[in-house]
């Protein structure tokens, strides 16, 4: 244990309570009024005008001032990379959206090139992310469900699915939903709402991610075994679809589970190996592309999908799709989805850019990013992509191959360029299980967050109560109402912890101008005649009767009954004050008439006060209202009342440690008044302590002279 450092210092000064910190400080009262802010934000000026364009196109700040010798030779390694990544990745959450492949690699080229203009973050690698996919594909399967697209076959004799015509309704269905919460992103970025990250906390991030990536192995479960199960949407979907695929095992198709399982084994001991060598490696072995190569050139030499039947990527287009206006008629059936799918992405985007930037030493502008993320998927949209967000992989891929700037984004997005335009045509033998099976290998990092549980035990549990019920509403429900589920139940813990805080009673450190909780410490001691008292929650209307409740216990003080005894003995006497009153005129009418006076024996009620009091109530009560952030008006009248109800039985009430909004929010309140002034606040509790005991040596000096001075006289 390290020794205390025995440094002693001292402060000399007066007792200060608040009116006086107030004319020490010379506080203002001038406060700049609604129109002239709205004034002064409208006023435009050169600098001005100049700050503003850089904050809004981030490039223009940055790449003037790029190095080319320092930042080039990193930011091409690590575009190429991500890139190769980009190619599997882009095509197999395709797949989870239920849209085709090629889709995926449009979704993989316009978002990058549109946050590489936009976005402050410089080392995040935006693009398609499995969480928001499957977020898409229940929006598209619920649209436009295969039941819609069903047409007679007469060469089977049976229906089958249009596919043709269900792809095309979907990648609308899918676009439109992209297009919309662009729109919600950039609203929320244009008022400045980027503070929504904030209701959204690590253990609900990780819990609800955990979940959705439950419905993303479920969801690709019939690519893995080639059967086609019934596609449910609503609250249970997901655990109706489970027992509908353990239903269809019987069917499965045994060339497809071969090569999933091939696939999945090869990945994993690939990524393995490669993770073994990542020290020795200058780049990490692009193992999701030679996969998708050596699986296209088996595909196509064994011809799988004729022989053994293994569903195949299909027809890919070469080149990029022209802009098309998404359709504005499904924009009131998507407008749910769309905001989940926005507050979603920006997210988890804004927590891991905000991991690297604080590891590099730079600023990510929450704000801004909303922005880039917004245009991303909104122009994206126009463009006939999926909405995009940030991937934990690839970001770590970018980071560690030696990316230091949005040049590597902008990189990686031409890679996807060129793959579009002339070699995209190569994968369509490739199978549709070696796709899931990227995407079961990429989701293990994910399931590693089932060991959040155990540390959070340890740590937080009330985190840990928020991770796991995260994680079962949103695989109970979809993963949109599992997170609007989530947020509530995340803000109820906040609420609960602010119903439910700790009340202490406060004791001195000896020799120190420190408290701490009596119950917590064995060497602080009570001081006399003075009751300390703190909660360790704001005083709000929703625990303000408790805070009430909470000071009588602490203090042993039924302020209830001694304020009811109190009237009662008051009215009392005033009962007998009247009778003598009546007595005494009677016998002043009988003295006027001559009669003679007769004593008469009666039976007074003396009402007895006590001299002395009990000394087990204390003289004065400290508030300690440091830990108090706000005041409603509720918070102010209970505040009110027990300065009156325990100034009434004599025991003074004084408030100590209040922060300055706090001393406004009693000021609007109308706490104060001619019997109360800001002289019963203080700046901390020792200055309320020192008050209170200076004020009862006061009134012990002055009983002491009346009592000399009754004795003279």
């Amino acid at each position: 244990m390290a020794e205390r450092r025995q440094m002693g210092y001292s402060v000399h000064r007066e007792i200060l309570d608040e009116g006086v910190v107030d004319e020490m400080a010379e506080k203002s009262d001038s406060k700049t009024s609604l129109s002239e802010k709205a004034k002064k934000s409208m006023r435009c000026s050169g600098p001005k005008l100049k700050s503003c364009l850089l904050g809004s196109i981030p490039v223009l700040s940055w790449l003037p001032r790029y190095s080319i010798r320092e930042n080039a030779l990193g930011d091409l390694i690590a575009g190429i990379s991500v890139g190769i990544m980009q190619l599997p990745q882009g095509m197999a959450y395709a797949l989870l959206a239920s849209v085709p492949p090629v889709f995926g690699l449009y979704s993989s080229f316009y978002p990058v090139l549109i946050y590489f203009l936009f976005g402050t973050s410089k080392h995040i690698s935006v693009g398609t992310y499995a969480v928001m996919s499957v977020m898409i594909g229940g929006v598209t399967e619920r649209l436009a469900p295969d039941s819609n697209f069903m047409i007679y076959d007469n060469v089977t004799n049976s229906s089958i699915v249009d596919i043709i015509s269900r792809d095309a309704e979907r990648v609308r269905v899918a676009a439109a939903v992209t297009f919309m919460s662009g729109l919600f992103q950039i609203l929320l970025g244009l008022v400045q709402f980027g503070f929504v990250v904030t209701y959204l906390s690590e253990p609900l991030v990780r819990g609800y991610t955990t979940g959705a990536a439950i419905h993303v192995i479920v969801s690709q479960l019939k690519y893995t075994f080639g059967i086609n199960p019934m596609r449910y949407s609503g609250s249970f979907s997901l655990i109706y679809t489970v027992l509908e695929i353990c239903s269809l095992i019987p069917q499965t198709n045994i060339g497809t589970l071969v090569v999933s399982i091939v696939a999945i084994i090869a990945l994993i001991l690939a990524k393995e190996l490669n993770a073994y060598f990542s020290k020795k490696l200058p780049v990490p072995i692009p193992v999701e592309l030679l996969g998708v190569v050596i699986a296209t050139l088996i595909s196509w030499q064994v011809n799988l999908e004729d022989k053994y039947g293994v569903d195949v990527v299909g027809l890919i287009p070469s080149g990029l799709q022209p802009p098309v206006l998404p359709t504005s008629s499904l924009f009131g059936k998507v407008i749910g989805d769309a905001f989940a799918l926005a507050v979603v992405g920006y997210g988890i985007a804004i927590s891991l850019g905000r991991i690297f930037a604080l590891k590099y030493g730079y600023k990510v502008d929450s704000n801004q990013e909303l922005i880039a993320l917004g245009l991303s998927n909104s122009i994206g949209g126009i463009f006939q992509c999926f909405a995009i967000s940030c991937s934990m992989s690839r970001t770590m891929v970018q980071e560690s191959t030696g990316g230091k700037t949005q040049v590597a984004g902008a990189l990686s997005a031409i890679i996807i360029l060129f793959i579009t335009l002339w070699i995209g045509t190569l994968f369509e033998d490739l199978p549709k299980a070696v796709l899931a099976a990227i995407i079961f290998v990429n989701l293990h990092g994910i399931m590693k967050q089932f060991m959040d549980i155990p540390a959070l035990w340890r740590s937080n549990k009330v985190d840990m109560l928020i991770w796991v019920v995260t994680f079962i509403l949103t695989v109970l429900f979809n993963p949109d109402l599992g997170l609007a589920a989530a947020i509530g139940f995340s803000m109820l813990t906040v609420i609960f912890r602010t119903q439910l805080p700790t009340y202490s009673l406060l004791g001195q450190v000896p020799d120190t101008d420190i408290y701490r909780p009596l119950e917590d410490y064995n060497q602080v001691k009570r001081m006399p005649g003075i009751l300390i008292f703190r909660s360790s929650a704001t005083l709000y209307f929703a625990n303000a009767e408790m805070y009430q409740e909470a000071l009588g216990k602490k203090s042993g003080i039924d302020i209830t009954k001694i304020l009811s005894a109190k009237k009662k003995l008051e009215a009392t006497r005033k009962r007998h004050e009247k009778k003598n009153e009546k007595k005494a005129a009677k016998k002043n009418a009988v003295d006027m008439e001559g009669e003679p006076e007769r004593e008469e024996k009666k039976d007074i009620a003396i009402i007895k006060m006590d001299d002395e009091p009990d000394p087990s109530i204390p003289r004065a009560i400290v508030l300690d209202l440091s830990p108090v952030n706000f005041l409603d008006t509720v918070g102010v009248k209970a505040l009110r009342s027990i300065w009156r109800d325990y100034g009434e039985i004599g025991i003074e009430v004084v408030l100590a440690g209040c922060q300055i909004g706090v001393v406004d929010n009693l000021q609007t309140g109308g706490f104060f008044n001619d019997k109360v002034t800001k002289s019963c606040l203080f700046a901390t509790v020792h200055d309320a302590v020192l008050h209170c005991q200076s004020a009862r040596t006061h009134s012990q000096d002055e009983l002491m002279y009346s009592e000399i001075s009754a004795t003279h006289l």
